[in-house]
Order: structure tokens, then C-alpha cells, then sequence
């Protein structure tokens, strides 16, 4: 390189003219040579460059822990943004004048109960609503509504519900948004719990839940939304993605004070369930210390849990000498009511890859699988050969590589649960190895009930 050569060139040059310099002297020229030629190596500043101020500043750094006084100007300014959003928000009285215009300029003919509008009274609408309808009146929203009425009209009831979602997700963003504390569209653990107490005392449905009670009802609530939409464990969740998520609705269904009794059982928010959790873990918790040991969740569900699953268990998820929380138990309780989903299988698939491949190989199905030929052994079964059950599972999964499975492979395969059940509890292998025999007693049970 020419810099290079430059400077070869100098040091020769300085050997023949170092008589009666000083080293400061000396270091001084060196400094000098090496910026001229760094300056010429890297080119003109940017700074110089007039497209350089032309860019808008895009990076902001938060302000320090230490720097008390930018920060409260932060929050402050984030708080008046979200109050000026929140007024741009349709209130109760303007979406009923809002249905109200819509009624009044429907488009005939009525179709059965449904009222229909076409674009141009569409557009009348619009004009009487005001400015914070406006960004509602496009051709585009009109254009997704459209369906097959044969005069071109959309339904008013269709239209109305989509404004009414639209501002509730709004709400609630804004809402979600007043516990981001460090406002990068991101709720943390702490941030959700705060959201979630404070919500309680406005769903009637936990209204029967003792004050007591609060802190593990908040712990479970907030362990779901965590489960699978923070499945990398990050320990943040963004705000989109609780917005896009259906858990935000489950828990405000709570709302309804007519809730049937099967929408609660089945809703993980609801009183009778969460204190079912708890319940099952305060069964489970033998000597009374807030803690299970290995021995006592071996009790889990039917009790056929394999030791070797179990064992595993306890060596990757978080304990405290050896022994799990009620927050760890809410991840194990999560992961087995839904082994169909993604979130679950990458779970299960973390404890069941034993030498830490990313991989499921032979030897690791044989090493769980071993497991549950021993407990049919100790209930007097003859054990099933691994050799066809490992046939089975490749066979279910199809991998893209013949001998090994990945978790994506599990996950496509749509049969994950199944190869889960397997390997890990003798329940539900038996329940797989006799699919057919139960499959035959469902369909005669239906016969005798159509008879």
C-alpha cells in the first residue's frame, strides 16, 4: 500500500536527521506524518459531507439510572403523548352518534336484520362524523368490508364493530403503554404484573377471589402470557404482541358478570381456574413448604410421569436447592395442557435433547423410552420393542434428515404431542398404543347415544 510505503520512506529518512532533536521532538513529527496519512487512508470527513446533516437523528440513548432529571423529563413527555392519543380516541358519546349517523343514512333494500351502506352514503357518513371518524372513512377499510351484496354495500354492524375493535386495541395499547417504564414498546415481568393488580378489581368475575389470593392469581395470569410470547426467555414481551395475542381478550372476558360456568373452567384467567392450579400444587406439596421436590411432583396428573423425564425436569428448569416454585410449576403446568403448541413443544423439546445437539437422535428416543419400558415391567406388561416404537416416531415426524429430528421437524410433523406423550409418560403411550381399541369404544359410545 502507498501509506505503507510512505511510511518506510520516512523512517529511513528520519535515520539520516535525528542529530540534535529531542524525543519529544521526534514523536511529535512521527504524530504529525501518521495523522497526515490516516487522514488521507480513511478520505474526507462525512461530517463535511452535506448529505450528513441532511439525515435525521434516528438514535436516541436513554437517559442513565444516575440522571434523575432527564428521566422524569422522559416520563413526562411519554405521559402527555399517550394523554394526547387517548383524546384522539373515539369516546362513548361519539361512536353512538357515530351509529346513529349510520343508521340514519343506510342504503336500502334492508337485507333480513342486517342494514347495508353503499360507498356514496358511506361518504355522507363520514362528512357528518367529525375529524376523529375520518381516518375510518377510506376506501380501503369500505374495500375490506365489501363482501357479495350484489349492489356494492357493506354491512353497518360489520363497519361498527370494526371501529369499536379498532379503538379498544387503541385503549388498550395506551393502557399497556403507561406500565412500559422504559418505553421501548416492551412490557417486562414486573411491568405486566403491575397492569394485571391493578386491572382485578375491575372484572366482576374475580370479584369472590380473597386480597390474599392476589399475588399468586397475578403470578399465574402473567406466567401464560410469558410461556408463549416470550418463549426465548428474554424476560420482556413486546406490546404488539400481547395486543395480537387472543389471552388480553380472554382475561377481559372476564368482564361479562353473565359468564357461563364452561367458558370459566375453560378460560386459564378465571377464578375457578387459577385456583385450581394452585390448588393441585398445594396437593402436591406434601411436607407444607411452598416447595415441590421431585418425589412430589412425580404426582402430577395420573402419577405415570417416567423418573428419567422427571430427572430431567429438575436439572434444566430453574430451582432452589433442588427443589421448584409455584412460578416454575406454572411453566411445567403450561407446557403439559398444551403440547400441541410450538411454545410447549420447544419446552419439552429442550429437556428431551439430553446431550445438547438440537437434535433428537436414536440414542436420545432410546434413552427416555427405556424409562417407560420400565414401569410396564413394574405393572406386569410386557414392554414394547424400542426398535418399533423408534420406527414409529421417524416415521410420524418424517425429519429432513432420516436420523435426526430437530424441533422444527417436530413442530411440522403435526404430530409433536403424540411423540411427547410417548417418551414421557406411560399413560400416554398406552393411551397411543391403544388409539384403535379407543377410537372403536368413542364411536360405539356415540352409536348408543344417536339410538
Amino acid at each position: 500500500m502507498d501509506w505503507v510505503k510512505s511510511l518506510k520512506d520516512y523512517n529511513a529518512a528520519k535515520q539520516k536527521d535525528t542529530v540534535g532533536k529531542t524525543e519529544e521532538e521526534k514523536k511529535a513529527e512521527e504524530m504529525e506524518v501518521f495523522t497526515k496519512l490516516y487522514t488521507e487512508m480513511k478520505g474526507p470527513d462525512k461530517k463535511q459531507d452535506k448529505t450528513f446533516s441532511a439525515i435525521p437523528r434516528f438514535y436516541y440513548k436513554l437517559p442513565g439510572e444516575d440522571d434523575v432529571l432527564l428521566q422524569k423529563l422522559r416520563e413526562e413527555s411519554r405521559a402527555v403523548f399517550l394523554q394526547r392519543r387517548s383524546r384522539e380516541l373515539l369516546d362513548n358519546e361519539e361512536l353512538q352518534n357515530l351509529w346513529f349517523l349510520l343508521d340514519k343514512h343506510h342504503t336500502p333494500p334492508v337485507v333480513g336484520e342486517d342494514q347495508m351502506i353503499n360507498y356514496d352514503d358511506f361518504l355522507k357518513v363520514a362528512t357528518e362524523a367529525g375529524a376523529k371518524c375520518k381516518p375510518f372513512f377510506t376506501a380501503t377499510i369500505f374495500a375490506k368490508l365489501l363482501q357479495n351484496d350484489p349492489y356494492g354495500r357493506i354491512s353497518i354492524m360489520h363497519f361498527f364493530n370494526y371501529v369499536m375493535r379498532k379503538v379498544w386495541l387503541h385503549q388498550t395499547r395506551i393502557g399497556l403503554s403507561l406500565y412500559d417504564v422504559a418505553g421501548q414498546g416492551f412490557l417486562k415481568e414486573a411491568d405486566l404484573e403491575n397492569y394485571i393488580l391493578e386491572l382485578i378489581p375491575t372484572l366482576p368475575q374475580l370479584d369472590g377471589l380473597e386480597k390474599s389470593f392476589y399475588s399468586f392469581y397475578v403470578c399465574t395470569a402473567v406466567r401464560k402470557f410469558f410461556f408463549f410470547l416470550d418463549p426465548m426467555r428474554t424476560g420482556k414481551i413486546r406490546i404488539q404482541d400481547i395486543l395480537a395475542c387472543s389471552f388480553l381478550d380472554d382475561l377481559l372476558e372476564l368482564r361479562d358478570e353473565e359468564l357461563p360456568k364452561d367458558a370459566q373452567e375453560s378460560n386459564w384467567f378465571s377464578a375457578p381456574s387459577a385456583l385450581r392450579v394452585y390448588g393441585q400444587y398445594l396437593n402436591l406439596d406434601k411436607d407444607h413448604n411452598g416447595m415441590l421436590s421431585k418425589a412430589e411432583l412425580a404426582r402430577y396428573g395420573t402419577g405415570t410421569l417416567t423418573e428419567v423425564f422427571l430427572d430431567r425436569v429438575f436439572q434444566e428448569c430453574l430451582t432452589y436447592d433442588g427443589e421448584m416454585d409455584y412460578k416454575t410449576y406454572l411453566d411445567f403446568v403450561l407446557a403439559m395442557e398444551n403440547r400441541k403448541e410450538p411454545q410447549a413443544q420447544q419446552y419439552f423439546f429442550r429437556l428431551l435433547d439430553v446431550q445438547s445437539r438440537s437434535y433428537l437422535n436414536v440414542f436420545a428416543l432410546n434413552f427416555f423410552f427405556r424409562a417407560i419400558q420400565e414401569q410396564m415391567r413394574s405393572h406386569g406388561q410386557e414392554p414394547v420393542s424400542f426398535a418399533d416404537v423408534k420406527d414409529e416416531i421417524f416415521d410420524m415426524v418424517k425429519p429432513a434428515d432420516p436420523l435426526h429430528i430437530t424441533l422444527q421437524d417436530l413442530i411440522n410433523s403435526n404430530h409433536g404431542e403424540t411423540v411427547i406423550s410417548i417418551l414421557i409418560d406411560l399413560n400416554g403411550f398406552w393411551t397411543y398404543e391403544n388409539r384403535e381399541v379407543l377410537m372403536a369404544e368413542n364411536n360405539s359410545q356415540d352409536d348408543d347415544h344417536d339410538i
